[in-house]
């Protein structure tokens, strides 16, 4: 049994996205990321970087194996189930590129737009044309790398897809568009389609989502390592 902290955004959703696809039991744990729960003791042992998502496997010889980080939930959990990674040196080199890209580029770039869309006081037009055309570029490059192919790698939908997917799929959220990006938006409803992904997005769809206060705002948004050492003795 794997357990899974787990909110629903789209980094959250990643992880989400692999284990309905591989359809094994897991217990879901709830990580309220607006009351301040990635910044309990308990968690933090699991995820140092107090954020979610995060795994505990029990389903290994010896003590439970933990993992945070979506990108290294996504290979942990493909290379131990042999499934949804290519075989071979090569795709999974292609994969692992993927991987990358989406935490060191679309996911960063996508994050402070949502910042700026959804949650920075006041008005910060520079902060959002720069995001917005980071969003974009992003999109510019899987608009290439999906040219002439359904899938981020290989011939086959994998966690490449599921790591890129969720940032795309709240695009107009974000106020950007994929008017330009006629294979993003092809792959886009393609994966939206399976219902492996309609039941993780869908998870915790009924649970207390409000909005964190503005004292949670600034703990999410200002964080350093004294105040969430401070958080962590509170809580």
């Amino acid at each position: 049994m794997i357990d899974f902290h787990y909110w629903p955004t789209p980094n959250g959703w990643k992880v989400a996205i692999l284990l309905e696809e591989l359809g094994d039991p897991y217990s879901l744990v709830p990580v309220n990321i607006g009351k301040g729960d990635q910044f309990r003791p308990e968690f933090l042992k699991i995820s140092p970087n107090n954020r979610m998502p995060a795994i505990v496997d029990h389903d290994v010889a010896g003590d439970p194996v933990t993992v945070f980080e979506s990108g290294a939930i996504l290979f942990y959990l493909a290379r131990k189930t042999g499934r949804f990674i290519g075989s071979g040196p090569l795709l999974e080199k292609e994969t692992l590129e993927w991987l990358f890209w989406q935490t060191g580029n679309q996911g960063p770039m996508a994050g402070q737009l949502s910042h700026f869309v959804n949650y920075a006081p006041g008005d910060h037009p520079y902060s959002l044309e720069r995001y917005r055309n980071e969003y974009d570029r992003c999109a510019g490059v899987l608009e290439r790398r999906l040219e002439g192919r359904d899938w981020i790698v290989g011939d086959a939908y994998s966690i490449a897809d599921m790591m890129c997917w969720p940032w795309i799929l709240i695009a107009k959220p974000l106020t950007a568009s994929l008017a330009d990006f006629p294979n993003v938006t092809r792959w886009r409803k393609a994966v939206k389609e399976r219902p492996a992904v309609q039941r993780a997005v869908d998870l915790l769809k009924d649970r207390d989502r409000s909005e964190p206060t503005e004292e949670e705002w600034k703990m999410l948004y200002g964080q350093n390592a004294r105040r969430v050492s401070e958080r962590s003795t509170k809580t």
